[in-house]
């Protein structure tokens, strides 16, 4: 009787277990498993033991012969195996010119002292499906090897099941092994392909969150500056207004660091609406007239996000570098396209005073290379340059897509 405690029982009762087992456990099974090396196919080497004997009883005509054979059988076994698992060795010639001489071998040997020698056949399926690289190739030389067992055995006047269960038996052992390797190979792959894929994403979120920092602070930043210079010029005439300036400031920075928080999370999203009243108040702050045109029907929320970067961009790089007195933003949405443009009348290409740089340089660099990805990951565009006549240029095109 099996009792509860029985450690036959207990052993039995973990192996019913592997079901119950979650996917997190299978992975961890998997990453340590370990590429075959062929150490597992050489104590098949066993099987000769049969043919030995054979040997040892003087069974067979010539024994000193037939054990030279069996000898040199085996290490011709073992280098083939082990030249089929090397990474140095198995890409090359040598496992197949091995491969070739064992099989010679072996169809001289069992042909020649029949017996337990026919089940070598087997030993050479083995090689054979370690060897063989390919489906058509490794098909083809288990089918030779599986009809030379058959014909062999057939001229030693073997019973017909010895013969059939000789063939079946050393097609099966080829093919199992080459099943093996080919699921191990399968398994490095998926390792190496979810590597990959961990890099992929750790590359995007970086790319993603440096793209959010500086739009975040480059706009947030520009703001409090001409948020701070307008109250230090308004203090002295006008303290009301300057006091609404600096709470203007308190409002920004406390947004800000929401912002923040919400981009190092990954759920930064920009309202359009809110970032078209954010132009209004800091170019008005920083004296720049402002005209909006709006016309269209509303956006999908993905596109509003998008353009809400393309205003936030736009409208920092106005305050920040173009020193212009007006500033144009038009928003047009008809035959699925979203167009948003964004013009100024300031300078074109200046020298900087400081680093010699054009102040169009300046204002085509980091954020607006970013916003041009960020609107081609979208299927949009993203386009920028001084216009003809003097001043900037920011156009947004993106499709609305079905939610519109």
């Amino acid at each position: 009787m099996v009792t509860k405690d029985d450690p036959v029982a207990e052993r039995c009762g973990r192996g019913r277990q592997w079901w119950r087992r979650g996917p997190e456990e299978f992975e961890r099974e998997i990453e340590h498993l370990k590429a075959p090396d062929g150490g597992a196919l050489i104590p098949w080497l066993l099987m000769a033991i049969g043919p030995g004997t054979d040997v040892v009883k003087g069974e067979v005509p010539t024994p000193w012969l037939a054990g030279s054979g069996l000898l040199v059988f085996c290490v011709l076994y073992v280098a083939t195996i082990r030249s089929a698992f090397s990474p140095r060795l198995r890409t090359g010639r040598l496992p197949h010119q091995l491969l070739a001489a064992l099989a010679g071998l072996t169809l001289s040997l069992a042909v020649g002292f029949g017996g337990n020698f026919m089940l070598l056949f087997v030993l050479v399926s083995l090689c054979a499906g370690s060897v063989s690289s390919s489906r058509r190739g490794l098909g083809v030389m288990l089918m030779l090897l599986s009809a030379s067992a058959g014909i062999v055995s057939g001229l030693h006047h073997e019973g017909f099941w010895s013969t059939a269960s000789l063939s079946y038996g050393t097609f099966l052992s080829g093919l199992v092994v080459s099943v093996i390797i080919t699921l191990f190979h399968a398994v490095d792959q998926l390792k190496s392909t979810r590597q990959e894929l961990a890099r992929s994403a750790v590359a995007e979120e970086r790319l993603r969150f440096s793209r959010d920092l500086h739009d975040l602070l480059g706009h947030t930043l520009s703001v409090v500056v001409v948020k701070a210079e307008a109250a230090r010029r308004l203090a002295p005439r006008d303290l009301e207004a300057a006091l609404v300036q600096v709470g203007d400031i308190e409002s920004v920075g406390r947004q800000a660091l929401t912002e923040i928080r919400e981009a190092v999370t990954g759920y930064r999203e920009g309202s359009l609406s809110t970032e078209l009243d954010r132009a209004r108040s800091v170019l008005a702050a920083s004296d720049i007239e402002v005209v909006l045109r709006e016309s269209g029907p509303p956006l999908p929320p993905q596109t509003e996000a998008l353009l809400g970067w393309v205003v936030r961009e736009g409208v920092t790089n106005v305050v920040r570098h173009s020193g212009a007195t007006l500033a144009r933003i038009e928003l047009h949405s008809a035959d699925g396209l979203a167009r948003l443009t964004i013009t100024d009348n300031g300078h074109g290409p200046l020298p900087s005073p400081s680093t010699g740089a054009t102040l169009q340089a300046n204002r085509t660099g980091t954020g607006l290379r970013g916003l041009t990805e960020r609107l081609a990951a979208a299927g949009g565009s993203l386009t920028s340059g001084a216009c003809p006549g003097g001043g900037f240029r920011v156009a947004a095109v993106l499709p609305l897509g079905e939610d519109a």
